[in-house]
């Protein structure tokens, strides 16, 4: 038997077939579904158990676990979910991502779906040109599913039957008979295969290839397939590096998981081995040990157990998980707690339904921001000490700048998700979330000026009159009351936000406006305040009224009307 380095790019071709066919079949879903999806993400809660649900859900929509765990990586790090939350969705996800082993197993060798493939790429094709509703995406889908068995089919062509190479079964037989030195070995083996293609399905798909064409027998390949759970954590360890102290913390959850599930499982193996043969052989599949045909199909089981069995064991124990992992994850201060925006990585499963959906709660939380920018400056017009006056206005500038970068990772982020293929309503959001930003950062930006201008108050020793400052009280009052209705639509899913509250807000603070402007006037024509003071006090209202058109804006562009 001769395999050179010819048949090696053959095999390593038709792996990046496979791969891309699964890439393509999991964007046009991501689209299709996207809907979906972000309502599956609005259950999240501290349940668990609803958790591994979720995560189980996402991943056999996107049909890959690295998706699921980084997107949860990125939502922990902007503090969108908490470890526990995030570790009851990777052990979902964990048990979402066996599904493709089955419908690999099921169809990729039982069925000759590839003699399907062009007619199911004609149905696709014109799908693709449609511009009615999600029929575009569902033709991708569909594209990428033919391509994905057209490139298992290359797979199997690509890998030598060796079953009548008893030289090279001797060589793997030497490695087989250590105890549990081999399933080390197999399991290194396994680790590092998915590490290399950075896809655990396509792993465990060349797995099933390699048994299926006779290099590996039954017993070898189910190390592999633990490897393999091993090798599908580095990903989200990857996203994690760059994000802060708990996104680092989620991703070793997700790490901590598989290396314990595969611990236990070393021991257990040949058990579940030797149980999955009795089962198989019961419903009429055939045993995985004697039967080539039979082992794709075991290996699905054996993966599915494992990970089943891993979740009903370990999901009573989350909260243990949870302080392990902050001691050996420490905070290293206001390096790790500050802010950061992290992007989900743009691998093979990119997810921009639910990348729009972080980012949408990443504006949640921009804006409460700016209502604490505002809640600032009350106690800064009231003060008199100098010292604390002064720290007042530095914490306020501290928040300005956090704006200036917040406006600009948030663009960056959604400019990144716009080079990708969206559906016609996620580039509307977009559009209108790219708005938002903008707006909230100018809200930001009138909060400090308004804290310069009363500083140059407090430098000259300038005085309100009562009255003065309780129009500016009533002012602050009407316009913190507007941001309370952006932020309860910047919370609400896109559907479910209204205009009505957010006009009725912007008229009262109108209104009020000309009201302080025309007894301004006259107050200034009585003489009951000196020019200055009347200078510094028309500049805030104005300023404040101006603050409360950014802020009916972002509910205009939330609902798509910018």
């Amino acid at each position: 038997m001769n395999f050179g380095i010819v048949e090696l790019l053959r095999l390593i071709g038709a792996l990046g077939f496979f791969i891309y066919g699964m890439k393509v079949m999991s964007e046009g879903l991501q689209h299709a579904a996207g809907t979906k999806m972000r309502q599956i993400l609005g259950t999240m809660t501290k349940n668990r158990f609803l958790g591994v649900f979720t995560g189980f859900i996402i991943t056999c929509l996107v049909q890959s676990s690295s998706a699921t765990t980084v997107m949860t990586v990125s939502f922990v790090n902007a503090g969108l979910l908490s470890l526990v939350e995030s570790a009851g969705i990777m052990m979902g996800a964990n048990v979402g991502t066996t599904i493709t082993g089955w419908i690999v197993a099921q169809l990729g060798f039982k069925f000759e779906v590839v003699a399907l493939a062009l007619p199911i790429i004609a149905v696709g094709f014109p799908m693709i040109f449609s511009k009615r509703g999600n029929w575009r995406f569902w033709g991708e889908f569909l594209i990428g599913f033919a391509l994905l068995f057209m490139g298992l089919e290359a797979l199997k062509d690509s890998v030598p039957d060796i079953k009548n190479n008893p030289e090279v079964l001797q060589f793997l037989a030497d490695y087989s008979n250590m105890g549990i030195l081999s399933t080390l070995l197999f399991i290194g083996v396994g680790t590092v295969l998915t590490i290399v293609v950075q896809s655990s399905s396509a792993a465990m798909t060349l797995t099933q290839t390699m048994c299926f064409q006779g290099w590996i027998p039954f017993q070898i390949a189910a190390p592999m397939i633990l490897g393999e759970n091993i090798g599908t954590t580095i990903t989200a360890e990857i996203a994690a590096f760059v994000g802060n102290v708990h996104a680092k913390r989620s991703a070793r959850i997700h790490s901590m998981f598989n290396i314990i599930g595969v611990s236990w499982m070393i021991f257990a193996h040949k058990f579940y081995l030797a149980k999955i043969n009795d089962f198989m052989i019961d419903m009429g599949w055939g045993s995985p040990f004697t039967d080539s045909h039979a082992i794709p199909t075991g290996l699905a089981v054996f993966h599915s157990a494992f990970n089943m069995s891993n979740v009903l064991l370990l999901v009573w124990f989350v909260p243990q998980l949870v302080k392990l992992v902050v001691k050996m994850v420490p905070s290293r201060g206001d390096v790790d707690e500050k802010y950061k925006l992290e992007y989900l990585e743009s691998g093979l499963m990119t997810t921009p339904e639910l990348s729009i959906l972080e980012a949408k709660k990443e504006i949640a939380k921009f804006g409460q921001l700016t209502m604490r920018m505002l809640d600032m400056l009350p106690p800064l017009m009231r003060e008199t000490n100098d010292k604390e006056f002064n720290r007042q206005l530095t914490r306020i500038q501290k928040y300005e700048n956090i704006t200036d970068r917040i406006e600009v990772e948030v663009a960056d982020y959604l400019s990144n998700i716009s080079q990708g293929e969206l559906s016609r309503e996620s580039s509307i959001r977009i559009r209108g979330m790219l708005s938002v930003v903008n707006d909230l950062e100018r809200v930001g930006d009138i909060v400090y000026q308004m804290a310069l201008w009363v500083e140059r108050k407090h430098q000259d020793k300038v005085w309100f009159t009562p009255a003065q400052r309780d129009h500016l009280d009533e002012m602050l009052a009407l316009v913190r009351h507007a941001l309370v209705v952006m932020n309860e639509n910047l919370e609400k899913p896109f559907e479910q936000i209204k205009l009505t509250k957010a006009d009725e807000a912007e008229i009262a603070v109108n209104r009020l406006r000309d009201q302080l402007r025309k007894l301004h006037l006259e107050d200034l024509e009585k003489g009951e305040y000196n020019f200055r003071s009347g200078i510094i006090y028309n500049d805030l209202y104005a300023s404040l009224e101006k603050m409360g058109d950014h802020v009916f804006n972002v509910t205009e562009a939330l609902m798509g009307m910018k």
